[in-house]
């Protein structure tokens, strides 16, 4: 889902690096206090960015010649909040454009909101929504991830309508066709994404439950518990 290089409008690039930078200095701003606040989560934090990068890098041949990917940043946002994967993001995908040739640099702005704030914040409200109704943690984090990574492919799909609306049927039509083309291998994707969330979750619940306490996203009453 990472916009090509020279792909989109230089004002199109312009405009959504605009948009990106306060959220990127803010997310610069969370990882440095979230280090001095709980140094001892730093391999998490590590660990949360490793799993960004890995996943994002995975390109599966979609449709038109396109390509699709897991996303990643639903669980470093369920661990550490939506403003630290923005900064996380925009540091995978500035090593993606130059190493991998995966995204690029003039486009990096609008791959950023798209899968370092866009998706994080769905994937965070998911993850929300489901503990304070009481669902299933299994359920919260499979939602987390799943649409963390939908929403990335519906923003990009949005971005590229705006750049390139259909000459007939306009900006919606644009963006629907965009839509229909990432779907085929997009949706499968997050269930996947989901799922392998749910499980790597539950690892880090069993290594590093301590560390998820004190970052609040176990209930220390567990911890307890287990102890």
């Amino acid at each position: 889902m990472h916009i090509a290089e020279g792909f989109l409008p230089a004002t199109h690039c312009i405009a959504w690096y605009a948009v990106s930078t306060p959220f990127i200095v803010h997310g610069a701003r969370r990882v440095i206090e979230e280090s001095k606040e709980h140094p001892e989560s730093r391999l998490l934090l590590a660990a949360a960015g490793a799993f960004t990068f890995v996943l994002s890098s995975i390109k599966l041949p979609s449709v038109t010649g396109s390509s699709s990917h897991p996303t990643g940043t639903g669980l470093g946002a369920v661990l550490f909040r939506p403003p630290v994967m923005a900064f996380l993001a925009t540091i995978v995908l500035i090593f993606q454009a130059l190493l991998l040739a995966h995204g690029g640099i003039t486009t990096l702005g609008a791959n950023v909101f798209s899968m370092g704030i866009a998706g994080p914040w769905v994937g965070y409200g998911a993850w929300l929504l489901g503990s304070r109704l009481g669902w299933h943690r299994n359920v919260s984090v499979f939602l987390a991830l799943a649409l963390a990574d939908l929403s990335t492919y519906c923003v990009t799909s949005v971005q590229l309508g705006l750049a390139f609306p259909d000459p007939v049927s306009g900006f919606a039509g644009s963006v629907a066709k965009f839509l229909s083309v990432f779907a085929i291998t997009q949706i499968p994707l997050a269930i996947a994404e989901g799922i392998l969330g749910v499980l790597v979750f539950r690892l880090l619940a069993d290594v590093a439950r301590p560390e998820l306490v004190k970052l609040g996203v176990l209930p220390a009453a567990k911890a307890e518990a287990v102890a």
